[in-house]
């Protein structure tokens, strides 16, 4: 097969156009250079994990139909209809599932039967923070409301006097 350095007489479609465009940079002489292919290694590392879970003996743990993870800045990791795998002697719990962090906010109806007595003490204070966080953002927008305004004029001043 001979290699046509002009693209437009080869024929369309055909298989010889995508093997010319791999030659185009090469002249005679020259060293074929190989193309740097990138390896994805989360395969790699999820057989790992898998086989270091099957060395401490973990099993799948059923009917769990979703876990919140709360985390200290107010938003929780929450993960719908998750994989659950535990070894209890090795205290080891390994999670799988798409996670998605949303603010406590969203989830409060759904979560507040879930909820032990030392977690809605927690809440309580979480809820009066935020509300003095928009407390705070409230009055913060009233002042910006403030100084986009037009100044009132002073009493007494006439400031058209002052012009001539």
């Amino acid at each position: 097969m001979r290699i046509i350095s002009n693209f437009n007489l080869l024929p369309p479609n055909t298989t010889s156009v995508t093997t010319a465009t791999n030659f185009i940079d090469r002249g005679k002489g020259t060293p074929r250079r190989k193309v740097k292919k990138v390896h994805k290694s989360s395969g790699a590392d999820d057989k790992k994990l898998q086989t270091t879970l099957k060395k401490m003996n973990v099993q799948p743990i059923q009917a769990i139909e979703e876990v919140n993870m709360f985390k200290e800045d107010g938003n929780v990791i929450h993960f719908a209809a998750p994989k659950v795998h535990a070894s209890v002697p090795s205290n080891t719990f390994a999670l799988y599932g798409n996670g998605e962090e949303k603010e406590l906010t969203e989830l409060v109806p759904g979560i507040l039967n879930q909820l032990g007595p030392d977690s809605l003490a927690s809440l309580r204070k979480l809820a009066e923070s935020y509300q003095n966080m928009q407390k705070q953002a409230g009055a913060e927008g009233k002042k910006d409301e403030d100084e986009d305004d037009i100044p009132d004029l002073v009493e007494g001043e006439n400031f058209e006097s002052n012009v001539e």
